[in-house]
């Protein structure tokens, strides 16, 4: 527990930090673009998982003065990451050698668990070598997510860097996008030890706008998956009520004014309308290429679905929205944005 407050205390901008005891300063390294500093437990960062939304997140690690260390199955990527001088490992296990933080951003409940446990794997068969932050952004179910914080729990910490016996974990999961990953301005859904999502606020202000801490292990996968579960609803609910605004003689131009002037305003509506035409710099506008992936969207579904029936809950429209976007997949669709629901189950119209 110390140890996360020594950082908390610690982590504060440079100019205040400099007004303060000089020696203060010998334990972090200053970012010249920006007030946040760098504690010495967190200076190097492992990253695993360099898709679409890791490769950035890891790239804004870098840009912030971190010293990164890479991973992942995909070559091509790592060769990338290399020409850039960027470290890279071939193995989780080998970055988590080098490590202080490791971040995992992932497909699926397998591929984490496999990262994590698997041969070569983040935790060394229960034998941490040295990191003593181990931080999840994948999108994956609660359950899984505590049984992995309690091993990681159990695990020894053989290089100590902080006055800890055992590592520890947050689950961390994101909302944003593609273009948020870049930008920079994600939002994290935390969940874990409070200290240690205190201690970790630098790396979140690294790559992302907003951090908010959800309660014990597994309430940001939780938060996530609630999150997206009510994101597919509302964007079924949206074109549904598109397509019949159109059946019985309605643009959907002017339901779009009429639903953002009223009780109907939502995120789906007025910004990320799924009708072709209506607004530009959207999915829609360019035949629902980039964006958040059908195939993504109805893996969230399931994961909503079998928290669902875990806890024995009702949950008819999850149900449905998951029918619907594994549909739509089945379909060859999904590889589009999940705003295609509009046009590919709905047979919505563009507008024209």
């Amino acid at each position: 527990m110390g140890i996360y407050r020594a950082v908390i205390k610690s982590v504060v901008p440079l100019s205040k930090s400099l007004s303060k005891k000089t020696h203060q300063l010998s334990t972090f390294r200053s970012i010249s673009s920006s007030s946040i500093i760098i504690p010495s437990h967190l200076e190097k960062v492992g990253f695993v998982g360099l898709g679409n939304m890791g490769s950035k997140m890891a790239t804004n690690l870098v840009k912030a003065g971190y010293n990164v260390a890479v991973h992942d199955i995909n070559h091509s990527v790592m060769k990338m990451f290399s020409n850039k001088g960027i470290s890279v490992k071939g193995s989780p296990m080998e970055v988590a050698e080098i490590s202080d933080v490791v971040i995992t951003m992932l497909p699926s409940p397998a591929h984490v668990l496999d990262v994590y446990t698997g041969p070569n794997g983040l935790l060394n068969g229960g034998n941490v070598v040295r990191p003593w932050l181990f931080i999840d952004s994948s999108t994956i179910d609660p359950q899984t997510t505590r049984k992995l914080s309690s091993a990681v729990s159990k695990c020894a910490l053989i290089e100590k860097k902080v006055s800890r016996e055992s590592p520890v974990m947050l689950d961390a999961p994101v909302s944003g996008g593609v273009p948020a990953a870049e930008a920079g301005t994600l939002t994290f859904m935390v969940g874990g030890p409070e200290e240690a999502y205190m201690a970790a606020e630098p790396l979140f202000s690294s790559m992302g706008k907003n951090t908010i801490y959800c309660g014990n292990a597994g309430t940001g996968s939780a938060a996530k998956i609630c999150n997206n579960l009510a994101m597919a609803v509302s964007m079924l609910g949206v074109s549904e009520a598109f397509v019949l605004g159109q059946s019985l003689g309605i643009t959907a131009t002017t339901l779009t004014k009429i639903f953002n002037s009223s009780s109907a305003r939502c995120w789906s509506s007025d910004t990320y309308n799924p009708v072709p035409g209506v607004m530009d710099g959207v999915p829609s506008s360019r035949n629902y290429d980039g964006g958040f992936a059908s195939t993504l969207m109805a893996k969230d579904l399931n994961l909503a679905s079998a928290s669902a029936k875990d806890i024995g809950l009702k949950s008819p429209l999850t149900s449905e929205a998951r029918d619907i976007f594994t549909k739509l997949c089945d379909e060859g669709h999904g590889a589009k944005d999940f705003s295609c629901v509009f046009r590919h189950f709905y047979s919505g119209k563009d507008e024209l």
